[in-house]
């Protein structure tokens, strides 16, 4: 019974409640009530009297045997602007103990009402909370520029790369006035440090250069912002690590690398108008493809080339600086070369499948390149080499001063003189790349090792005819038939035309007296008649006898005297003439060595002197 009583309570409590929410108040403690009930649930914090509520509906209905006293005081604005305080009091008292068992607790209303109150509640500071969250979440992604005076540097630097402004991975952007979109204009400049010199054997340079490249990024303008700030932005590489930069590549490249102490050496500069200006010092091995054809009196183009790597032409375009693009240092002296002059190019690359130095893109790639040209200095080869060269040749046409019999000193200096031009060649050789085609040097080179070894042969020739026992008849005493006789030797040259048959010694002619002894031999004597002379004798021809001594083994001794005149004169007139009475010109080997060692004195010099005309005229000229 007790348990239905107040459930029944409950509903008429819930009843009740919502007859107080929905009908407008009667008296002034009601309306009080119902505007600190508003009060209350609109502040979402505080729970709703029901104490007061239950109160109310007693006092108006005095059946449900509730009884509480209550002092309220109301304050009403009289005419006048006076004020009244009215004191309403409410004596109720408990008649029976069944009509306590009819109601219901305040606390026991108040667990029931509770629940549905803070669920509302609830809602409505969840809703209020994500509104908040989200504002907060909005200005925390993207901060203000408000007062960008007031920041620090790193503070409106982050503010300008912040995500929501900023995005390092997309280029900047332009557009024309017809709505296209334009490429990036990016603006080179070196400064050369350091330049070495050009390694031939390994067809390289290395080169230390700042280089800086200069573009505007509109997404950095802060002038508007901070109209006070006029100074830029510097930092080092970590400014530019949260910055889009431009990928520019060294196409020539073997190694680079970026050049520092403690931080790589990377300056970094924003311009309140977007300006960015990066520099960077690099070291840098490039490759040149030299010609060394007139090696040691080559000159080299030798380029640095600069292209970029992810963006073509459409997105991104290098330039050169109109003012000063590329400059050297001052100080900057080379050894071995002398800078004739320095230009600079710009050209654009087509890449293609076939050609994958970008990467696998294929397109227009802008390129950027400067070029400097290079003679090389040729004191060092000249004192070191050539002139080395020219007394090691001339110490081999000593030689030909020496007597041709003797071969020692002669092959010792003529061995020696070769084998010091080769060791000077080679030295020299090592230091060059071995190509396809003739280099100017080894022409040399083959020149002076081609005269040493003349003089050799030269050496090895006269030595043979020296040795030789026979004189050499010459139809004339000149170089051609002296050369002819040497490479042909015939022991007699005789001018058969003018022989006549032989006849027996009976048939010779009356000037002529034969006194022969008799003997046991049947001997014979031949003699041939020569033409004479106009008043020349036949010479007279005498046999000794054939019991002397002079006629053993058979043998007949003749002794011929000449009528023509004196034998002495005529001997010592051929002797001087070597000329015999037929016209020819008679020379023993050893003269003829000594003739071909004094032309080569001469042939050897003049010839070398008409090779240095052609070589140098070869060398500067073509």
């Amino acid at each position: 019974m007790r348990f239905m009583i107040h459930i029944s309570a409950i509903v008429s409590v819930l009843f009740i409640g919502t007859e107080v929410f929905a009908e407008p108040p009667n008296d002034i403690t009601t309306e009080a009530s119902n505007a600190s009930t508003r009060a209350n649930l609109a502040d979402e914090t505080e729970l709703v009297d029901t104490t007061q509520l239950i109160k109310e509906y007693h006092s108006t209905n005095p059946m449900t045997g509730y009884n509480d006293t209550t002092n309220s005081s109301t304050t009403t604005d009289q005419p006048g602007g006076s004020t009244s305080t009215s004191t309403v009091s409410a004596n109720t008292t408990e008649s029976s103990s069944t009509a306590e068992n009819k109601t219901m607790t305040p606390e026991e209303i108040q667990r029931l009402l509770l629940p549905p109150a803070k669920v509302e509640a609830s809602i409505l500071h969840l809703n209020a909370s994500d509104e908040v969250h989200e504002k907060i979440i909005k200005e925390s992604d993207c901060p203000s520029l408000e007062e960008a005076n007031k920041l620090s540097q790193t503070q409106l630097l982050q503010r300008l790369t912040h995500g929501c402004r900023y995005d390092r991975l997309e280029r900047p952007t332009s557009y024309s006035e017809n709505g296209t979109k334009l490429p990036v204009q990016v603006y080179a400049r070196a400064y050369i440090y350091f330049l070495q010199n050009l390694e031939a054997h390994d067809l390289q340079f290395k080169i230390h250069a700042l280089l800086q490249l200069r573009y505007v990024d509109s997404r950095l303008v802060f002038k508007k912002v901070a109209p006070n700030r006029t100074e830029p932005i510097m930092g080092e590489q970590s400014l530019r690590d949260v910055l889009w930069v431009p990928h520019v590549f060294l196409a020539n490249e073997r190694s680079s690398d970026i050049l520092g102490t403690a931080e790589k050496d990377i300056l970094t500069s924003v311009s309140p108008d977007g300006t960015v200006i990066i520099s960077t010092r690099i070291s840098a091995t490039l490759y040149c493809w030299m010609n060394l054809q007139k090696f040691p009196f080559d000159e080299q183009h030798c380029s640095t080339i600069l292209e970029s790597w992810m963006y073509n032409e459409a997105d991104l375009n290098l330039q050169w600086e109109k003012k000063s693009p590329v400059t050297l240092a001052p100080e900057l002296h080379l050894t071995e070369y002398v800078l004739l002059e320095m230009f600079t190019n710009e050209s654009v690359i087509n890449a293609d499948l076939n050609d994958l130095r970008h990467g696998a893109f294929a397109g227009n790639y802008s390129s950027l390149s400067f070029t400097v040209h290079l003679s090389r200095e040729v004191g060092f080869y000249l004192m070191d080499y050539f002139i080395p060269s020219i007394m090691l040749v001339a110490i081999s046409w000593v030689t030909f001063w020496l007597q041709a019999d003797q071969s020692a000193p002669r092959i010792t200096l003529g061995t020696s003189t070769m084998l010091t031009f080769i060791t000077l060649a080679s030295a020299q050789g090592k230091t060059l790349p071995k190509v396809s085609y003739i280099k100017a040097s080894e022409i040399w080179f083959l020149a002076c090792t081609g005269f040493i070894f003349g003089s050799l042969v030269e050496f090895a020739f006269v030595n043979t005819i020296w040795r030789r026992q026979k004189n050499v008849e010459l139809k004339k005493k000149n170089s051609k038939y002296i050369l002819k006789s040497t490479f042909t030797p015939v022991p007699s040259r005789k001018n058969n035309g003018n022989l006549q048959k032989s006849h027996s010694c009976t048939s010779l002619d009356a000037q002529s007296t034969i006194t022969a002894s008799n003997n046991s031999y049947n001997n014979y004597l031949t003699v041939h008649s020569f033409p004479s002379k106009s008043n020349s004798l036949l010479p007279i021809i005498t046999t000794s006898n054939a019991d002397s001594t002079d006629t053993r083994n058979g043998n007949i001794a003749i002794k011929i005297e000449d009528t023509s005149g004196s034998t002495n004169d005529l001997s010592k007139t051929n002797e001087q003439s070597n000329v015999n009475g037929n016209g020819w010109t008679t020379m023993t080997p050893q003269e003829i060595s000594i003739w071909i060692d004094k032309r080569s004195r001469f042939v050897f010099p003049v010839c070398f002197f008409i090779f240095n005309i052609f070589y140098w005229s070869f060398v500067y000229y073509l």
